[in-house]
């Protein structure tokens, strides 16, 4: 029996994944369960979060920044720190990463469109009384799919930017969605929800400040970070401004001078996406 169930309180489960849809899906899913729900959008906060709530249940992305999820669960080897269930979840099959799980203890599901059946029956199997509330929350939630690859939506003007980096972005695991100015850049990522946003400064239709102003003020991407890239020198008053707050929520997360081989915004993009960078000093997925 479960440490928390067997004093009556409530499970919690701690849900870590960089990308905003799956997070608040699973989050939701699991909310709607009963759990206590914690989450973390990175390894780094993963690991603060395990020590500070100790969670019965950890679910946890492979693919993560700055600290991927097989690595905190590799700091997490004393029984006193670790989950007492760790379910990790990948986009990317293949029996090496479920080979690495087991030794964790940790089960391994793909995302994809079996990720519920099977996420709910192996919560299903940790609590055994809590099953029909498991099955309802199917019932529930919205059918939200839980997608393999992290987005990232390119909003600028020159299509010529996109061409530049479509097959790069394809190559590292990542599908890149766009839209030609600001307007259509709001609504592509109120309906996509990217993990990542990388803007031009100056666009049609509402500049790089006036597109952080109306994803701040809408709740469904108000915590999508934005990356504004730009042709030309801005002021220090500028860059002040595109990272001012807004509505409490941060503005711009980097302010980058676009380049030809695009290597500054792929290494910040590592924060959101996580990508590494292989022996050969090319950028691609844990």
């Amino acid at each position: 029996m479960d440490r928390r169930e067997s004093s009556g309180a409530t499970p919690k489960v701690l849900i870590v994944d960089d990308d905003p849809l799956v997070l608040g899906a699973v989050a939701d899913r699991c909310g709607r369960m009963g759990f206590d729900v914690v989450t973390a959008i990175n390894g780094l906060q993963a690991l603060i979060n395990v020590g500070k709530h100790r969670p019965d249940v950890l679910v946890i992305d492979v693919h993560l920044p700055e600290v991927d999820g097989l690595s905190v669960l590799a700091y997490l080897t004393d029984a006193a720190t670790k989950a007492p269930h760790v379910i990790v979840i990948t986009g990317r099959g293949g029996g090496t990463i479920a080979e690495l799980c087991s030794g964790f203890d940790a089960v391994c599901i793909p995302k994809g469109p079996l990720f519920w059946q099977e996420f709910e029956a192996h919560l299903a199997g940790i609590y055994p009384d809590r099953a029909v509330s498991i099955g309802q929350s199917a019932r529930m939630a919205a059918a939200i799919e839980v997608r393999k690859r992290p987005r990232v939506l390119l909003v600028d003007d020159d299509v010529s930017v996109k061409k530049m980096f479509f097959h790069r972005f394809d190559k590292l695991g990542a599908d890149l969605l766009y839209a030609a100015d600001a307007t259509r850049g709001f609504w592509k990522a109120r309906r996509e929800q990217p993990t990542v946003i990388v803007a031009d400064f100056c666009m049609p239709k509402g500049d790089a400040k006036y597109l952080l102003t109306k994803l701040r003020k809408s709740p469904e991407t108000s915590n999508i970070p934005v990356i504004v890239q730009t042709g030309r020198s801005l002021s220090n008053p500028v860059r002040l401004d595109l990272q001012e707050n807004i509505d409490g929520q941060p503005g711009a997360a980097r302010i980058l001078r676009k380049s030809h081989d695009g290597r500054e915004l792929f290494e910040a993009l590592q924060r959101f996406c996580g990508f590494a960078t292989d022996g050969d000093g090319e950028l691609a997925l844990r």
